[in-house]
């Protein structure tokens, strides 16, 4: 098939059905454009209705997707998406539209841009905040080797609060570089945006003066006239410059080198070819400021934008009515018991405190904003300042608690350490989304926590094998514990184990045995322990009795029931749901070499290797976590051990 077919309208088809490649694009009228982006927003709603996946995002960016198609050239221009999960309709744009019913399923396509997928993609994303470093990255290659190509990053206000962003664009100023930022300002992250700047940009793009003297400079100025003289075009941009200055947020972005536009009507598809088509002609760092409505075209999604942030699927494509029923026999999500148990016992100490990373209901942290909003804390997608943030609250006597994604967590490695645990202070790490979390895939993956933690002296790492598990270590982290603390669960529904009311200290650094067997030794951690009682039901039925073991804490180990495991079993096995490597199956294999017990033990843990997207069960069974799977190979493991 060639890369581009002529584009044919009939009655009976769709424009959107004539769209093979970005170049159909490029002779539609400004009509035709906004068509276009209205069938592209229908077909969003269709597929995220039947498959799930981010929603509201990409509905919010339909007409400036479409207008940058139009007016750049994919692949030779690079487009990168900050985060990327409002990329679905330039994946449709750019030849994936047929491939869109497998987005975020196993074998099919990702849920972000993929330079793997597509040569459209020219960034791999799934993080916020780090569009215009790459940018800046592309365009000083392309400057290095004469190439000509335009690049463009697109960035929301939520992004737009993480402090590499900054970094990016004094860079970028010095640079000097041919660089478009978009910053696509909804005024939301999946939680409403927080911040200086937020309030700053809401506050200009309100102000009737301001919009009464942009749309007549916009309407009486253009800097690419011909007619002008130089003289003019000086005076032109004195007078622009001291407006901004005077009324427009672009006066903090010009400081740091980069010439601003706008604000512009980002559904408006006149607005946004003609100023992509100006900022084209530029030969320096600029930026754009678009004003959109995350959801847009979607009246649910609009009215509840942070619900609609992303949604499971099996939906009414016009009232947005669940058409999935609901079972109410599921138990809680780990996140909920998290967010419960947190404010149940801040309500009785005035000492705890919550922070969130611009993720208040991706944690539940929402619940403690809405019982305690004074020691609630929302610091914008900065989760290295969060974590300093954290240890300035624990000098003061209080007990931060950071809830934070596994993958999030990494982007605060050196503050984790250099802040907090040099300090020996008091934070508590509610790490969210270990393990495998499905169709987000690697960039989401909690894969890595249990091994970059496990380096660092002075800090507690445990993991709960069920929810009431989970509210007693968050119990012990806060009361039986004086120095970082971190404590990591999955995503998703628990074991529908009973929650009791009160609240149990447990033992630090002490494991429990849960199942007596011999020969055979399981030691889980977290809710591979259920996976381990499976495996063990497994193998009972095969002569082969297990002892399985709940190691609940990774640091300190109990090296003491690790001894004398390895004198009453023959073999060991390890099941973590973290990297095989570093996490608590090395600390287990280092602490036996260094007391002499030389036993056999096989690692059970995630491979060395990025694992991909899809359904948990598919996931599980594409690396061998799928029970008679595991079963099988520690069965050969154990027999062959015993010839």
């Amino acid at each position: 098939m060639p890369d581009s077919l002529p584009v044919t309208i009939t009655q009976q088809s769709t424009l959107l059905s004539t769209i093979h490649s970005p170049d159909d694009l490029k002779k539609l009228t400004l009509a035709e454009l906004q068509r276009l982006a209205d069938e592209c927003r229908r077909e969003v709603i269709n597929l995220v209705s039947v498959n799930g996946g981010h929603f509201a995002s990409s509905l919010g960016v339909v007409e400036l997707t479409v207008a940058l198609h139009h007016v750049y050239s994919t692949p030779r221009d690079k487009i990168i998406w900050d985060v990327g999960h409002q990329a679905y309709v330039h994946k449709i744009l750019t030849g994936r539209k047929e491939q869109m019913q497998t987005n975020r399923q196993f074998n099919g396509l990702a849920g972000f841009p993929k330079r793997a997928e597509s040569p459209h993609d020219a960034f791999g994303v799934g993080h916020a905040s780090t569009s215009i470093s790459a940018a800046a990255g592309i365009a000083a290659g392309a400057e290095l080797s004469g190439s000509k190509e335009k690049v463009i990053a697109v960035i929301g206000d939520g992004s737009m609060t993480g402090g590499m962003a900054f970094e990016a664009m004094n860079h970028l100023g010095d640079l000097k570089s041919d660089v478009l930022v978009i910053l696509n300002d909804n005024q939301m992250a999946i939680s409403p945006s927080t911040g200086g700047l937020r309030t700053h940009l809401i506050n200009m793009t309100l102000n009737k003066t301001y919009n009464k003297a942009r749309s007549l400079l916009w309407q009486s100025i253009s800097l690419f006239n011909n007619e002008l003289g130089e003289k003019a075009k000086k005076a032109i941009r004195k007078v622009e410059d001291g407006f901004k200055a005077a009324l427009t947020p672009g006066a903090f972005f010009e400081a740091l080198g980069l010439r601003y536009f706008g604000p512009i009507d980002g559904h408006n598809m006149e607005q946004l070819v003609k100023a992509l088509k100006e900022m084209q002609a530029l030969p320096h760092p600029k930026l754009l400021h678009v004003i959109t409505t995350k959801g847009k075209g979607f009246k649910p999604a609009e009215e509840n934008q942070s619900k609609w942030h992303a949604h499971n699927g099996g939906f009414d494509t016009t009232t947005g009515k669940n058409l999935k029923t609901a079972d109410g026999s599921q138990p809680p999500k780990y996140q909920e018991v998290f967010g419960k148990a947190l404010v149940e016992l801040a309500l009785k100490d005035i000492r705890i405190a919550a922070i969130t990373a611009a993720m208040p209901s991706g944690t539940s942290l929402d619940l403690f904003q809405k019982a305690l909003p004074n020691r609630f804390y929302d610091v914008g997608i900065a989760e290295g300042h969060a974590v300093t943030f954290a240890a300035g609250l624990a000098i003061q006597g209080y007990k931060p608690v950071f809830g934070v994604y596994s993958t999030f967590l990494q982007r605060a490695f050196d503050q984790l350490i250099h802040d907090v645990a040099l300090q020996n202070l008091h934070v508590v790490f509610a790490i969210d989304r270990a393990g495998l979390v499905g169709e987000d895939g690697p960039t989401h993956h909690g894969a890595f926590d249990l091994s970059y933690l496990h380096t660092v002296p002075c800090l507690v790492i445990m993991a709960p094998s069920d929810e009431q598990e989970l509210r007693d270590m968050l119990y012990t982290a806060l009361y039986s514990i004086n120095c970082p603390v971190a404590i990591r669960y999955p995503r998703g529904n628990g074991t529908g184990t009973p929650l009791q009311k009160n609240f149990t200290a447990l033992p630090v650094g002490k494991a429990k045995i849960i199942r007596q067997g011999e020969g055979l030794a399981l030691l889980s951690i977290g809710t591979m322990t259920g996976k381990a009682l499976e495996v063990a039901d497994v193998l009972d039925k095969e002569g082969i009795h297990a002892t399985v073991v709940n190691m609940r804490f990774l640091k300190p180990l109990d090296t003491e029931l690790i001894e004398e495991l390895a004198t009453q079993a023959t073999h060991l096995v390890v099941l973590e749901e973290n990297s095989a490597i570093g996490g608590l199956g090395s600390a287990v294999i280092d602490h036996l070499n260094a007391k002499g017990l030389h036993r056999p033990l096989l690692k059970v843990g995630l491979p060395d290797a990025f694992v991909t997207h899809g359904n948990i069960d598919d996931l599980y069974r594409s690396i061998g976590f799928d029970t008679p799977t595991m079963a099988s190979r520690i069965k050969q493991f154990y027999t062959e051990g015993q010839r």
